[in-house]
């Protein structure tokens, strides 16, 4: 044996055994150590196994050979002893090359050594022969070995250092056979899928093919020029050869794209003379890019490709490539005829024309001109010639890019498809005609959209403002009638039931009164005498108002008090707000008012005994400037301005403001906002907002800014300068003289606030109620907890096991439980399982619990918080409503009295529905968490109902895992029969070729041999077979055929 191993040159086993298939008496067992060293008889060293270990281990050698069925029953038919044989001599050769695995690695690491070499060690031909030698040995590989040599060839980054090589070849390397052989060698990776798809998904592998164009080499030319044509079959692949075309241009340094290859089709001397194959695989690969991609559906696309090949001088060259007469070169010189022939025709047709020369602009222009005349197009065209004619005329090295980029622009309007898609290489990237056109379309009409909007907007405007004032009072009164109905009927129902009760009472009356003994004037000691008819009359119960509510202190300001604080202190009457005992001092007053000092007064009965009993202020007065301060400190708003203003100035109307400037400022963003009078405004309040002017947020805002103890102050002592206060200081001045503003304003957000909060809790409560009931009579749950139980009993041993119950919290663990044979799989999986298969029913257990996810979500804290707040605000209103009862009402608007008792009475029947609920939904909740066993104490809703929405949750997703690993294992199945089927239609295929042929078929190949013989074009080409002989006798060589000759085609056909 050698001491080193050398990668073998036919397929790994198909190679060692192919005497197995071609002779009819097999010779002995022989392993082939190298090419050119004679054959060795092998005798197996080992004992022989069991009939049934060597059949399995044989078969397993049998199916790497991917052999027909005919020889693989052949070889299954052999005696074991051959087997035996045959199967030690595998495992031998596989030492020998430790493992056909390493194969790849092995000519990945020669690929590499090539690139890097940059000198010539020792004569060349060697060297060269050697390269030669082992690329051709990839190439065989690539087409021959098992598909896991092309996967690890892959894995192996084989396919990059195949284009690495190519990039980094030299003169002499590009023009010599290694270039072929590297070139076939990814023409054979592409001959099956797997390496189809990663040598077009590699972002620069057809450009590398594309640059080996430059090579002398007719053969490499042709396999280059094969490959690309057969790229443009494929799905993808006709966008990335016109790219790696345009690639090309750059590289080789082209006027035009094409322009090499139209110069090898041309050439007619040398070597180039008899050289038919070039041409025809230059003729196949013009066919496929006009063909195929985009060009088979548009016309567009076929004719701006042709005017590319027309311009290159393509139709002179077809027209002297028929004098080579070989039969295949003119199939694919008539195709070409054909498809422009038919494409000219219809173009024709768009214009009402016999033939468009296309070389003439002036009939260009003509037929444009023609069809665009009269249309609205037309300005459009002269402006795009009018811009033409300002285009830069003098010969520079610009001058010919802003044609060619207004040549391209046009291309991609002419190209692009509805998708936004560019079939060929656009100059504008982003760029999508459908989008932009649509947006030309819609601007003429947007300017009368607009005009007309404006209008309409404003009217819409007015109109929307009133309809929302009218929804609203709608929506109020419609709700109020639905409550008071409800309220009714409910009323109704409990009269009934109160009354029945009350006759019982009667009745149970009179049975007791007439047991009592005859002459007693009372039926109960020192009660009161009852009546002839059994009944005791009721003391009369004075009449009058109730005493108004002690009065509390005012809320902190910047904010409205909480609702379920006592009802807040009536403010003092209107009239002079600083009344004041003590004695006042002789305190110069100023002619204007002057900005206010926020300071903490002290009371004079807490000055005796201080160091404010020792000042006299009054001597500062002497002192001080005091027309000076009250310039320095007026009140009024007065901004400096030049003397030339200062007349008109005094014209204006001088505000007055005294609060804070901050709460000013956001108090005029407010009033701003509500857009009402100071008037309307108190209209509102003290109608209690029947027209629904006021919305519940602005209310909340209006809370903000409660006029405070100092502001009322600081109002009253200018009270006779309305007219000139500030709008903040005067809303709060009028809203001041409102009786009790605070708690009317309470009260009415209140009642704004009041439906939406309880329509906030009757959910919560309901769902608790509902989810506690359904918890409790599930039967799937209870079923499935009994598995659960049986589960657990079975798998816990000792003190965990022999259970009677457990906690619901262990739901949530068992998916804790993992496989012991697959990770991925737990108990809870395998329960799924279970239950599909032995209790279908339970596996829909949740739809018993509708309720309990959004029970999950309930905080019982927080809900009986929320309670608590609606029971304390209904009776801070009830504590107003009675202060109010006792006041006389503030003129003709005045309706709180009516309008709050009215909704007290709903609210107060709605508030004690909801207590009911309230109160029904905790017994059913601890009647649930008994059921469960659970501490009634300490465990919330929130808790016990989460527990269940978290197995709910982990149960779906655990049964969509299941139907994924179904769905995963049902498609590995049908892969497999897929697989077994292409084999089997691969064996059925295999009869036909040689077993040995090195250069053996594959899918890529059918489409390069498909192209080259032209049996691509059969279908198109059987239209060519109703035609007369092509004359031979063609005019002067033009590039452009004259309207006689196409008409005389177009009458032959």
């Amino acid at each position: 044996m050698g001491s080193r191993v050398k990668p073998p040159k036919e397929s790994g086993l198909s190679s060692l055994f192919s005497w197995c298939f071609n002779r009819s008496d097999p010779p002995e067992i022989t392993h082939c150590q190298d090419s050119t060293t004679p054959v060795a008889v092998l005798e197996p060293n080992l004992p022989m196994p069991a009939p049934q270990e060597l059949d399995s281990k044989f078969t397993e050698l049998v199916d790497e050979l991917d052999l027909t069925e005919e020889n693989r029953a052949a070889m299954l038919s052999f005696p074991a002893e051959k087997k035996w044989q045959i199967y030690c001599s595998k495992k031998l050769e596989a030492e020998e090359n430790k493992g056909a695995s390493r194969w790849p690695g092995y000519y990945i690491d020669q690929l590499r050594s090539m690139a890097a070499r940059k000198t010539v060690l020792g004569p060349e031909d060697e060297v060269e022969q050697g390269r030669h030698k082992i690329i051709d040995g990839l190439k065989t590989a690539l087409r021959t070995q098992p598909m896991r040599f092309v996967t690890q060839f892959i894995d192996l980054d084989g396919l990059s250092c195949i284009l690495n090589f190519l990039k980094s070849m030299d003169y002499e390397t590009t023009n010599s056979q290694v270039h072929t052989s590297l070139i076939g060698c990814i023409k054979a990776l592409m001959n099956n899928s797997q390496g189809r798809s990663h040598v077009l998904g590699h972002c620069e592998s057809i450009n590398i093919i594309a640059q080996s164009l430059t090579t002398e080499s007719i053969k490499t030319k042709v396999a280059v020029l094969e490959i690309l044509g057969a790229v443009c079959l494929v799905p993808g692949g006709h966008k990335k050869v016109l790219e790696a075309m345009l690639h090309y241009q750059t590289f080789a340094s082209e006027r035009t794209r094409f322009q090499t290859l139209m110069m090898d089709l041309d050439r007619s001397t040398g070597r180039y003379k008899e050289e038919v194959n070039l041409k025809t695989a230059a003729m196949s690969f013009i066919n496929a890019v006009l063909s195929q991609g985009a060009g088979e559906t548009s016309l567009e696309f076929r004719i701006h490709l042709r005017y590319e090949f027309l311009m290159l001088g393509i139709q002179p060259v077809i027209d002297k490539l028929y004098s080579n007469e070989n039969a295949t070169l003119n199939r694919h010189l008539d195709f070409f005829e054909m498809l422009r022939n038919e494409d000219e025709l219809q173009m024709s047709k768009r214009f009402d024309a016999v033939h468009i020369e296309t070389k003439s602009a002036s009939q260009m222009f003509e037929l444009i001109r023609k069809r665009l005349n009269h249309t609205e197009a037309y300005p459009h065209l002269l402006s795009a010639l009018q811009h033409c004619l300002m285009m830069p005329s003098k010969q520079s090295s610009t001058t010919r890019y802003y044609w060619a980029l207004l040549d391209r622009i046009i291309q991609q309007l002419v190209l692009q498809t509805d998708k936004g898609e560019d079939p060929d290489v656009a100059p504008l990237e982003d760029f999508n005609v459908k989008n932009v056109v649509r947006m030309l379309f819609k601007e003429s009409e947007v300017k009368q959209w607009k005009e007309q909007a404006d209008k309409t907007r404003k009217e819409h405007h007015n109109l929307q403002q009133r309809l929302e004032k009218k929804e609203r009072e709608c929506e109020a009164k419609n709700k109020e009638k639905e409550e008071m109905m409800a309220m009714l009927n409910k009323l109704k129902d409990k009269l009934e039931r109160e009354s029945n009760d009350h006759k019982q009472a009667q009745q149970r009356v009179a049975e007791l009164s007439a047991l009592l003994q005859p002459g007693s004037s009372s039926g109960v000691p020192g009660g009161p005498p009852v009546s002839s008819s059994g009944s005791v009359p009721c003391r009369p119960v004075p009449a009058g108002p109730a005493p108004p509510p002690p009065p509390t202190p005012l809320p902190p300001p910047g904010g409205p008090p909480a609702f379920g604080l006592a009802p807040l202190a009536p403010p003092p009457p209107p009239g002079p707000l600083l009344a004041t005992v003590q004695e006042r001092k002789n305190i110069p007053q100023p002619s204007n008012p002057l900005k206010s000092f926020n300071w903490s007064k002290l009371p004079e009965n807490k000055t005796e005994g201080t160091i404010w009993k020792e000042i006299d202020d009054l001597r500062v007065f002497k002192v001080l400037d005091l027309e000076d301060l009250q310039r320095t400190f007026s009140a009024y708003q007065k901004t400096q301005k030049d003397a030339g203003d200062e007349l008109a100035a005094v014209k204006k109307v001088k505000e007055l403001s005294v609060i804070d400037g901050r709460r000013a400022q956001n108090c005029n963003i407010l009033l701003s906002r509500l857009r009402l009078t100071n008037e309307e405004i108190r209209h509102a309040i003290l109608t209690m907002d029947e027209q629904e002017d006021l919305p519940k947020d602005m209310l909340e805002q209006l809370l903000k800014f409660i006029p405070e103890k100092s502001d009322m102050e600081l109002l009253g002592e200018h009270k006779h300068e309305l007219e000139r206060m500030a709008r903040a200081d005067r809303f709060l001045y009028e809203m001041s003289s409102i009786n009790h503003y605070q708690q009317r304003l309470h009260s009415l957000y209140f009642k704004k606030k009041f439906a939406e909060r309880v329509a906030d809790i009757k959910p919560k409560i309901k769902a608790l109620n509902l989810a506690s009931r359904e918890v409790v009579q599930s039967g799937t749950l209870r079923q499935l907890l009994e598995v659960v139980l049986a589960l657990g009993n079975y798998m816990n041993k000792g003190q965990r096991g022999n259970a009677y119950g457990f906690k619901v919290s262990s739901l949530n663990k068992i998916a804790d439980t993992k496989s012991s044979t697959d990770k991925n799989v737990s108990l809870l999986h395998y329960m799924i399982t279970v239950l599909e298969k032995k209790y279908p029913k339970v596996v829909a257990f949740s739809e018993e619990l509708p309720n309990v996810p959004e029970a999950a979500k309930i905080n019982m804290t927080e809900l009986e918080k929320d309670f608590s707040n609606l029971r304390s605000g209904l009776n801070s209103v009830e504590a107003e409503l009675q202060y109010q009862q006792g006041q006389s009402p503030q003129g003709p608007e005045d309706k709180f009295v009516p309008v709050v008792g009215q909704f007290l009475t709903v609210a107060s029947f709605s508030f004690s529905d909801v207590e009911e609920s309230l109160s029904e939904a905790r017994e059913v909740l601890v009647k649930a968490l008994r059921h469960f066993g659970e501490d009634s104490s300490n465990l919330q809703p929130d808790s016990f109902f989460g527990i269940f929405d978290s197995f709910l949750a982990a149960f779906s997703e655990a049964e969509q895992d299941n139907i994924r690993m179904a769905r995963r294992k049902e498609e590995e199945e049908k892969r497999a029969l897929m697989e077994a089927q292409l084999k089997k239609d691969r064996e059925q295929k295999s009869k036909k070729a040689k077993p040995h042929e090195e250069e053996g078929g594959g899918e890529f190949d059918d489409l390069v041999s498909a192209l080259r013989s032209g049996e691509l074009f059969e279908m198109d080409m059987s239209k060519m077979n109703r035609r007369k002989q092509r004359r031979h006798n063609l005019f002067d060589g033009s590039r452009e055929r004259t309207v006689a000759e196409v008409s005389q085609q177009e009458e032959s056909v």
